[in-house]
């Protein structure tokens, strides 16, 4: 295993290769529309034991802070949200596809909106898409370009009255593949969102194949 790894690894930095993913990859927002149009999900996390274990964290904190209302910044389609218990949800998405995903699976449940948004074209200084809670649910490596990374952690902790968690890895300088850009986002954090302190960090345990770990940011007194 390790050798394929290495294998892997070396042609992820062929300039060839490195080519050939710069000319197929035309966006992160029009690379997931077209993956959910075309019958694909949200990935591996979304699904079986490492689904289980993310909603058992946010569950948990929900339940012990007495979260009201939970946004979800990244719903996918929907499959990780059909494990959560929150009392009232709103689910966004840049995928119009990923959204009518979650609007027919979740029709019957008054307590769960959706909404597909352009993250170029949204402005909420009214607070109108404000919840106790903002969620981002292993998205922040897929955001593969800059802007648009400023723009969905800036949305992200906008998004929130009291608490922010995060779930996703921490450290820069690695290339997973063309849909993936690692960051260290709590330097991005602390540099920006002076209002917001890191309350806890939970890591997965070690039967979760994810690299992921949790990160429960709330507002400073």
């Amino acid at each position: 295993m390790s050798s394929i790894r290495s294998v892997v690894s070396t042609l992820s930095k062929n300039p060839l290769v490195l080519k050939v993913r710069k000319t197929a990859f035309k966006g992160t927002t029009e690379y997931w529309e077209s993956r959910y149009a075309k019958g694909g999900n949200s990935g591996a996390g979304s699904y079986g034991r490492e689904a289980e274990w993310k909603a058992e964290v946010v569950n948990d904190w929900v339940a012990e802070l007495g979260v009201a209302s939970v946004v979800d910044l990244g719903c996918g389609d929907g499959n990780q949200l059909g494990l959560a218990k929150y009392p009232r949800y709103l689910g966004m998405d840049p995928s119009a596809t990923a959204v009518r995903m979650c609007m027919e699976r979740f029709a019957d449940d008054p307590t769960k909106s959706f909404l597909a948004y352009d993250p170029q074209a949204l402005a909420d200084p009214a607070g109108w898409l404000r919840g106790d809670l903002a969620l981002s649910m292993e998205v922040i490596f897929h955001l593969i370009e800059e802007e648009l990374f400023e723009n969905y952690m800036t949305r992200l902790f906008a998004s929130a009255e009291r608490y922010v968690v995060i779930c996703s890895n921490d450290t820069s300088g690695s290339e997973q593949g063309p849909t993936e850009r690692h960051r260290d986002f709590t330097k991005w954090i602390e540099r920006t969102q002076q209002e917001w302190e890191l309350d806890r960090r939970v890591e997965p345990p070690s039967d979760i194949n994810l690299m992921s770990s949790f990160f429960l940011y709330k507002r400073k007194a």
